[in-house]
């Protein structure tokens, strides 16, 4: 039988529950466990594709094309789940089954309301996000804070769904904030036992609460704690902000005893100590790179963190596989045109990532033409493709006005276009092209040699592709395509012949990427900036993948 944990975050939100959940999982798969992992999100929003980087991060895309909560990046990243669409629901995507159900008139005529049907709906969404009956353990996340009206449907649910189930079928991990106060030098408890009290008038008794710090939590403060909470002092566990690495999460679980606990309560077994020696050897390098390279990722929404999540997450593992340190220097596209070329001065590699809309289209241009010219490595991701395909064909090719129809209707040279398939969409949200898709990759390229292999299958989000009428033109310019979907001929990797490093991909391999294997694009790109900041600036030579 599956076991259950649900992970409530309580006082403030950004606790850090997607890596907490993440970094459980990954405990428990070192202890021989199958896991699977879930978010539940509480916006009425069906998704978050239609939704501003600005408002939510980043949009993760699963395998299966299901645009979700960026918090599944960190499940794939720590673990070896499999998610799916099964893996994030939200209320909007609750109550539109609920109300499709009512209107085929399934509930024969009863009146809909939120409980028994929305919370039943959501224990059903529970059980889907079960891939198959040979998971051990189930980790579900619930978004947002305890005391948040939006949330409650979820709470009953969790609640629901414990009630009737063996102690050791189920398990709630709490994860509250202690804050610091430095005009009185202390941290107080009492957020955290007021954080623990709602849940308890819900019908939720922690089972452990972890407690997030910036400062070293006292044996008294822990003892409060259980006293005031009524969880065991052991079960009371602290999560200090870490100092170099989100990477370090499941290991400081892990010495403040977090896996046996977990093992324990869920009748899971816990014989020997947990095996992080890999992952140790991993932070180590973190810890004692002395190397650096320094990249900048030219795009529309830089101003937050998250809405480029996966690819700073995606750099930083390339860095660990080419035993350096990377750092990011953010630039808005808009800020190349207004302030030249030279805010680009002394990086090492020049990423453009994917985005929406016409702000800080040209900027983009113009960043990726300074790298061309230069011969500075670059990487450009979706968009960034596209940017590199119009800069090629308007100074190469010289196709005077070369532009997408995304934004230029009326352009004589429209190398981007927008495909076949998507010419009849109306509907914005989970319409694009979306999920994994196989490619060809053509031999004695860039591509050929960072892949290593003929043929791969990436995760894509868009709606435009390279026009194909144009293809012979760019390839005379220099711009090849290196790889390509093998039924219906889209352009899925160009890169130039002519540049120690320049490719463009139009699907997103950040999504495929993780600490201890590396996106062996990504790997290489990392590997290019190292040679062009020791002035080699040669061919890459593509390090050896790190095992999993």
């Amino acid at each position: 039988m599956t076991k259950h944990i649900f992970i409530t975050g309580g006082v403030v939100s950004s606790l850090g529950k997607g890596l907490t959940s993440a970094a459980i999982g990954m405990i428990l798969e070192r202890r021989g466990k199958r896991v699977s992992l879930q978010k539940l999100d509480p916006y009425i929003n069906v998704d978050p594709g239609t939704m501003s980087p600005f408002q939510h991060g980043e949009v993760y895309v699963t395998d299966d094309g299901a645009e979700t909560d960026l918090d599944l990046g960190h499940y794939e990243r720590f673990t070896h789940a499999v998610l799916t669409k099964n893996s994030n629901f939200t209320t909007g995507k609750i109550y539109q089954s609920v109300i499709a159900r009512e209107r085929r008139g399934d509930y024969l005529g009863r009146t809909v309301q939120v409980i028994p049907h929305i919370t039943d709906a959501i224990v059903e969404a529970i059980r889907a996000g079960v891939p198959s009956e040979d998971v051990d353990v189930a980790i579900t996340e619930i978004g947002g804070t305890v005391g948040d009206i939006e949330s409650l449907p979820f709470l009953e649910a969790i609640r629901q769904f414990a009630h009737g189930r063996n102690r050791d079928e189920v398990m709630f991990v709490h994860i509250t904030l202690l804050p610091y106060l430095s005009a009185s030098g202390e941290m107080k408890t009492k957020p955290t036992q007021q954080s623990v009290g709602k849940l308890r008038e819900i019908g939720i008794q922690p089972d452990v609460l972890i407690c997030r710090t910036e400062k070293p939590m006292t044996e008294e403060m822990a003892d409060k704690i259980s006293l005031f909470c009524n969880v065991r002092r052991e079960e009371v566990i602290e999560e200090r902000d870490v100092e170099f690495s989100i990477y370090e999460v499941p290991r400081d679980l892990v010495r403040a005893g977090l896996d046996r606990i977990v093992c324990n309560h869920l009748s899971l077994g816990f014989e020997g100590e947990t095996d992080l020696s890999d992952w140790e050897a991993m932070l180590e390098d973190v810890r004692t790179t002395e190397s650096k390279i320094e990249i900048a990722v030219v795009g529309k929404y830089i101003d937050l963190h998250d809405a480029y999540k996966s690819i700073y997450e995606a750099l930083a593992h390339a860095a660990i596989a080419n035993r350096t340190e990377v750092v990011i220097r953010k630039i808005q596209a808009e800020d190349v045109l207004e302030e030249g070329t030279s805010i680009l001065e002394g990086v090492h590699g020049l990423l453009v990532p994917g985005g929406f809309g016409e702000r800080g289209l040209e900027g983009k241009i113009a960043a990726i033409r300074w790298a061309r010219e230069n011969g500075v490595p670059f990487f450009g991701i979706c968009l960034g493709l596209q940017c590199a395909v119009i800069e090629v064909a308007r100074d190469l090719a010289g196709l005077d006005g070369a532009h997408t129809l995304e934004h230029s209707p009326h352009t004589p040279h429209p190398v981007i276009h927008l495909m076949e398939d998507q010419k009849t969409v109306s509907d914005k949200g989970g319409t694009m092209r979306l999920g994994a898709y196989d490619c060809r990759v053509e031999p004695d390229t860039l591509a050929h040699r960072l892949y290593g292999v003929d043929a791969i299958s990436e995760r894509h989000r868009h709606r435009f592709e390279l026009n194909n009428a144009y293809r012979e033109q760019l390839a005379a310019a220099g711009l090849r395509a290196s790889g390509v979907h093998p039924e219906l001929g889209l352009v899925e990797i160009v890169e130039l012949t002519d540049h120690p490093f320049f490719i463009g991909v139009q699907f997103h391999p950040e999504f495929k990427s993780s600490p201890l294997r590396p996106h062996p694009i990504f790997r290489g790109f990392a590997a290019a900036a190292l040679s062009f900041r020791s002035g080699r600036n040669e061919d890459v030579l593509v390090p050896q993948r790190t095992n999993a």
